[in-house]
C-alpha cells in the first residue's frame, strides 16, 4: 500500500487531503513547524503522526506529497529527491486525484469556505461525496461518486485542476502581493472557465463574472431578474433565513438556511442551482440546507456570559462588511463590535481607505497590530495608519484584552486571516480568571 509523507501537513489544502487519504485507508504521516494551527486538530482526532521538520522523517518507498510553500531545497524534499522518491505538488496530486469523481470545484475572491462547507454538507445527503474545505477539514469515502473541493486562485493555483463543474462566487482584487488588480484575476478565472468539463455555476450579480465565456454552459443565480436562478421574498427570522427560489423566472421551492446576510443567501443559491442540474432530490437539498452547522472560523459563535463572542475569517473590506451585515441581520438590537486584525503589509496598504469604511459600520472597532506575512517588505505602514482614520477607534493589547468588558450585552466579532484568535482566548482567558477572583 503507498505510504503518503506530507511536507507542511498543516496546509490548509494539506491537511484536509491528508485526512481524506487516511480515510480511504492510506498510511498517512507528515510534517510541520511546530507552532499549533487549528488545522491539527482534525489530524489529531484520525491520530496522524504530525512530526517536526526533519531530513529522517524520509524512507525509502514513500510518496512525498509537498505544500506550494516549501522548494526543493527544504531538508525534506531534498532528501527525497537523493532517495529517488517521487515528490508531487499538492495541486497536481489533487488535480489528478479528482478526475476518479464527479468533481465539483468552488471558487471566488470570498465565500468560497463557506460554499464548498455547505455544498459537501447538502450532497452527502444525495450521495456519497468525498470533499476538501479550505478551514482544514475534510472526509474521504471510497465509495464516493462526487469530490466537493475549495479552488483557490492565489497564484493560480486552481489551474491545475479540470473539474467538471465550478461555482464562481465572485470576482474582486485581492492578493495584491501576486495579482496587479481586478482584471488580472479576471484573467485567471477566464482561464479557469475554460478547463471546466460539464457546467459553470456562477453569481449573474457580479459585473465581473457575467462578462466569463465559456465551452460549456454556465447557470447563473443571484437576486436580480435575469439570473437563472432567483431569489425573492426573503424573510428574515431568529432562526435564520427563508427564502422562495425561482428557476427561470417559475417558483422552484422555498428554502431555509439557518443563517444571515445576503451573501449566505448567494451561496445557497449556488448550490440549490448545482443540485438542480445534477438532478438532486429537491426535498433533500430542502433538509440538507436547514441542518448546516457552518464552517470553521466562519461566524463561529460562543456566548460568554452576556456577550456574544464571533470568531471570523474577514480579511479584505469586502468580507468585512458581509460579516458585518450577518451580525446585525442576525443581532439587530445589539451593540456590534468590530476587533479587527489586518492581514499582510501588502493587503493593508491596497485597502487601507476600504478597510477604514467598512469597519466604520460597527459600533466600536478594536485594531491588532498588522499580521504580517514573511514574503513581504513591510515598509513604513503600521495599524496607526487604519486608526487615524477610524474616529474613536482603539489599539487592543492581546496582554491586556479589558477594555472589552466595557461593551455588556454586545456583539464582539473578532476578525482576520492571522491570529486573531489570540485576542479572543487572552480575552475568555481574562474573564475567566476575574470570574474566579469575583467567587473567592
Amino acid at each position: 500500500m503507498t505510504s503518503y509523507h506530507f511536507v507542511g501537513i498543516k496546509g490548509s489544502g494539506m491537511s484536509p487531503l491528508a485526512q481524506i487519504l487516511h480515510d480511504m485507508n492510506f498510511h498517512v504521516q507528515g510534517s510541520d513547524i511546530e507552532k499549533y494551527f487549528f488545522t491539527q486538530a482534525p489530524l489529531e482526532e484520525r491520530e496522524i503522526p504530525v512530526l517536526p521538520f526533519d531530513r529522517n522523517n524520509i524512507k525509502p518507498g514513500m510518496t512525498i506529497i509537498a505544500g506550494n510553500a516549501y522548494p526543493d531545497t527544504h531538508e525534506e524534499i531534498d532528501e527525497a529527491l537523493k532517495q529517488g522518491l517521487e515528490v508531487i505538488r499538492y495541486h497536481t496530486f489533487l488535480g489528478d486525484f479528482m478526475k476518479k469523481y464527479i468533481s465539483v470545484g468552488v471558487s471566488g475572491a470570498h465565500g468560497k469556505t463557506s460554499t464548498t462547507g455547505l455544498l459537501a454538507h447538502v450532497m452527502q445527503g444525495g450521495d456519497p461525496t468525498t470533499f476538501l474545505i479550505g478551514d482544514g477539514t475534510g472526509k474521504g469515502m471510497e465509495d464516493s461518486k462526487y469530490f466537493a473541493f475549495e479552488a483557490c486562485e492565489y497564484r493560480r493555483h486552481f489551474l491545475s485542476y479540470s473539474p467538471d463543474y465550478m461555482i464562481m462566487t465572485n470576482i474582486d482584487f485581492d492578493h495584491p502581493d501576486y495579482f496587479a488588480d481586478v482584471d488580472d484575476v479576471f484573467s485567471a478565472f477566464q482561464e479557469m472557465a475554460m478547463q471546466v468539463n460539464k457546467g459553470i455555476i456562477a453569481c449573474g450579480d457580479d459585473e465581473q463574472l457575467q462578462k466569463m465565456q465559456a465551452k460549456v454552459p454556465v447557470l447563473f443565480y443571484g437576486f436580480n431578474e435575469e439570473n437563472d436562478f432567483q431569489a425573492r421574498n426573503i424573510e428574515t427570522t431568529p432562526e435564520g433565513t427563508t427564502f422562495d427560489v425561482l428557476v427561470r423566472n417559475e417558483f422552484y421551492g422555498t428554502f431555509e438556511i439557518p443563517m444571515f446576510g445576503d451573501h449566505t443567501i448567494l451561496n445557497a443559491l449556488s448550490v440549490i442551482a448545482l443540485c438542480h442540474y445534477e438532478g438532486f432530490s429537491t426535498e433533500t437539498v430542502k433538509a440538507e440546507l436547514k441542518t448546516f452547522s457552518g464552517v470553521k472560523r466562519r461566524f463561529t459563535e460562543k456566548v460568554v456570559g452576556n456577550q456574544v463572542l464571533i470568531d471570523d475569517y474577514a480579511h479584505h473590506p469586502t468580507e468585512i462588511k458581509a460579516t458585518l451585515d450577518s451580525a446585525s441581520k442576525k443581532y439587530p438590537n445589539r451593540e456590534i463590535v468590530a476587533i479587527f486584525q489586518p492581514h499582510t503589509f501588502t493587503r493593508t496598504q491596497t485597502f487601507l481607505d476600504e478597510f477604514a469604511d467598512c469597519l466604520k459600520k460597527a459600533d466600536r472597532v478594536y485594531l491588532c497590530d498588522i499580521f504580517g506575512s514573511a514574503r513581504e517588505n513591510h515598509g513604513k505602514l503600521t495599524i496607526h495608519d487604519l486608526q487615524n482614520k477610524i474616529d474613536n477607534s482603539v489599539l487592543l493589547d492581546a496582554e491586556d484584552p479589558s477594555p472589552l468588558f466595557d461593551h455588556s450585552d454586545a456583539v464582539l466579532i473578532f476578525m482576520g486571516a492571522g491570529d486573531v484568535q489570540k485576542f479572543q482566548k487572552s480575552y475568555e482567558d481574562w474573564l475567566l480568571l476575574n470570574f474566579q477572583r469575583d467567587q473567592a
